[in-house]
């Protein structure tokens, strides 16, 4: 290239020399020697001034984005035109460049719309307790019939703000990846059922049956985080009993998928809606927002469940009949 342009401005420089001599035969000398001085002289200055600095424009573009594993490539490609490399390199790194800033973009997408739900969950049991304080302090504290009571209702609003700060601590070590995992063999029959005796008074004030499904297999040995798995039966079964019908039933069953185990939680209640599956494990999603609230909980479970899953390297999926009922199916690796 650097060639290509002293030629041109050599030509042309010869033939202005050339034109403006009357000595026709010591014009074709001067045309010579001008040519070649003219071809020299810019050339030494393209390459000593342009060219250079070009070069060195390139070399801190490559010796920056070998510094970012991310970005490490080979230098060139044997090409011996440092303009061509550097407009490769800068519209390579202009893409790369992009890709960061949309990454960076979504993640503030994510934050707002984070800090926006948090604060949104925070304001409901903060404004019940808040009433009821102010309510106590006004003079209700003096009536015994009603004190209780208001004390009982602030109560809950402080044990679920302390449940979705334990949610949110949850959530957040899972998607910052900063989870160890403790694995071990064990009977997951046997976590069942202390998952059940856990929350069986929960079970007998709605009338549901637990048990295990007659079809399925009561004992496999699986191999995982035993505290985290106990947090996922908790939820899913918790869940089942929430959303379930009264006299109605909790079943789980497991079923041998060679090197894993398939253990579903299923219950006969109102089931889910076709179109709320795919969003089921987003954080803070909600079927019915009203009666979630009415409930309980943070809006995390399901998706602290589907973290911890996916930290075991196994999946978990669902599926729901409106007025029959849902089912939970999530695998672990055979013990």
């Amino acid at each position: 290239m650097a060639s290509i342009s002293s030629l041109v401005v050599a030509f042309i420089s010869s033939i202005i020399v050339f034109l403006f001599t009357q000595d026709w035969q010591s014009s074709l000398v001067n045309l010579i020697v001008v040519f070649g001085i003219s071809f020299f002289l810019f050339n030494f200055l393209l390459q000593r001034f342009i060219y250079k600095k070009i070069k060195l424009i390139y070399k801190n573009i490559y010796r920056f984005k070998t510094q970012n594993p991310k970005l490490r490539k080979k230098l060139g490609d044997g090409s011996k035109d440092p303009i061509a490399e550097v407009s490769k390199e800068v519209m390579e790194w202009m893409r790369e460049n992009q890709k960061e800033v949309n990454l960076l973009k979504e993640q503030a997408d994510f934050r707002r719309e984070f800090l926006g739900n948090v604060s949104h969950e925070l304001k409901t049991p903060i404004q019940s307790i808040q009433g009821y304080v102010h309510t106590l302090l006004d003079g209700a504290l003096e009536d015994k019939k009603v004190n209780r009571v208001f004390l009982k209702k602030a109560g809950k609003g402080v044990d679920r703000l302390a449940e979705l700060v334990s949610d949110l601590t949850a959530i957040s070590e899972y998607e910052s990846k900063e989870i160890h995992l403790v694995f071990q063999n064990y009977n997951i029959a046997d976590q069942v059922n202390e998952v059940f005796e856990m929350v069986e008074q929960l079970a007998k004030n709605k009338k549901i049956t637990l048990g295990f499904k007659k079809d399925a297999s009561k004992s496999f040995v699986v191999n995982a985080d035993k505290h985290r798995i106990e947090r996922v039966l908790v939820n899913l079964i918790v869940n089942a009993i929430k959303y379930g019908k009264e006299d109605g039933h909790v079943n789980v069953g497991f079923y041998d998928l060679d090197k894993n185990i398939l253990i579903e939680v299923s219950d006969d209640g109102e089931g889910i809606a076709e179109e709320h599956l795919p969003r089921l494990f987003e954080r803070f999603y909600r079927t019915d927002l009203g009666r979630s609230r009415e409930l309980g909980g943070s809006g995390l479970g399901l998706s602290i469940v589907k973290h911890i899953i996916e930290s075991h390297k196994q999946t978990i999926n669902v599926r729901s009949e409106v007025g029959k009922g849902s089912t939970f199916g999530f695998t672990l690796r055979k013990g």
